[in-house]
């Protein structure tokens, strides 16, 4: 005798909190990966520990995309093509923009890096401008003056507690890679699925710190037997709530709420860096930091509310 079937029963909608709780991850998460870098470059040298962080990450996501959509033909490019472009994006946004990041703060305070990993807005407005030719306007020029204003603030050769000039440096080059990144990658032909993107941009991004870790000797360096439990714990935190966890959240995020509301996290990570970083790393919170915080954080607040609407 057969049995029929129970019709199955339509998927509930997603309660209207959930987009609101990964945006709260993106937020505090994706501000703590600045103290975990810190902790992490204690033992471990900063570009290996960059590296790792995403070819692990990269490649955990990368499977469980390929498990998810198996038997599914992508949408979009397929073959050489994407995997070009997202080593193209991979390498300027996390091989030199985090990658900067994990080397200075080895002379820098993370919640500093953190301030000047903020400008990327303000870089993303110049990059529209010079390689797609996009009017800057009155507004954004003006969130573009006041957010440079603000980091001249911050990097100024007698601010007490914002690290060496060499970190300083390296962080804004980092920042304004990471700004024309995100730019050439709406130019390129990246796969459709946000997810399986950022998994190849991790591989091929991964990929080359560690063969720039080879390059500069670190690998030769590491003495394994002198890294502590405290930054392979943080380590791991870059991968799991760092990596998977925050980026499957700001997906999730994206997908609900406004663009507009989504991009404040470009303004609220730093205040988490800066917390923490005071809390547990004992990290001085200087009049001149707070100063160069908050017009840093008005110029990037003003370009992204008047960023145009994506169309």
């Amino acid at each position: 005798m057969t049995q029929t079937a129970a019709p199955s029963r339509p998927l509930a909608p997603a309660p209207a909190w959930l987009p609101w709780a990964a945006l709260l991850v993106v937020y505090v998460v994706w501000g703590s990966t600045y103290l975990a870098i810190a902790i992490g470059i204690e033992t471990v040298p900063p570009l290996l520990l960059a590296g790792t962080r995403y070819l692990v990450a990269g490649g955990l996501m990368y499977a469980f995309v390929a498990r998810r959509r198996r038997g599914v033909r992508p949408v979009g490019p397929s073959g050489a093509r994407p995997w070009a472009a997202a080593a193209v994006v991979g390498v300027m946004t996390l091989s030199i923009g985090n990658g900067g990041v994990s080397v200075a703060e080895q002379s820098v305070p993370s919640g500093v890096a953190a301030l000047l990993v903020a400008t990327v807005p303000l870089w993303m407005i110049l990059a529209d401008r010079v390689l797609n030719g996009r009017r800057v306007g009155l507004v954004r020029g003006l969130a573009l003056l006041v957010g440079l204003a603000g980091v001249a603030v911050l990097v100024h050769p007698g601010g007490d507690g914002t690290g060496s000039t060499s970190g300083l440096v390296i962080l804004l080059v980092g920042s304004a890679s990471w700004g024309f990144g995100s730019v050439v990658s709406g130019r390129l032909s990246l796969p459709a699925d946000h997810l399986r993107s950022a998994a190849m941009q991790m591989l091929t991004g991964g990929a080359a710190l560690l063969v720039a870790a080879t390059v500069s000797g670190e690998l030769g360096d590491l003495d394994p037997g002198r890294v502590t439990l405290r930054s392979l714990l943080a380590l791991a935190y870059l991968v799991g709530p760092g990596s998977l966890l925050a980026l499957t959240a700001y997906v999730v995020a994206l997908r609900t709420l406004p663009t507009t509301t989504v991009a404040t996290y470009a303004y609220v990570n730093p205040v988490v860096a800066v917390t923490l970083g005071a809390l547990v790393l004992s990290e001085p919170v200087t009049a001149h930091l707070l100063v160069g915080a908050a017009v840093v954080t008005l110029g990037v607040a003003v370009s992204l509310l008047a960023r145009p609407r994506p169309t």
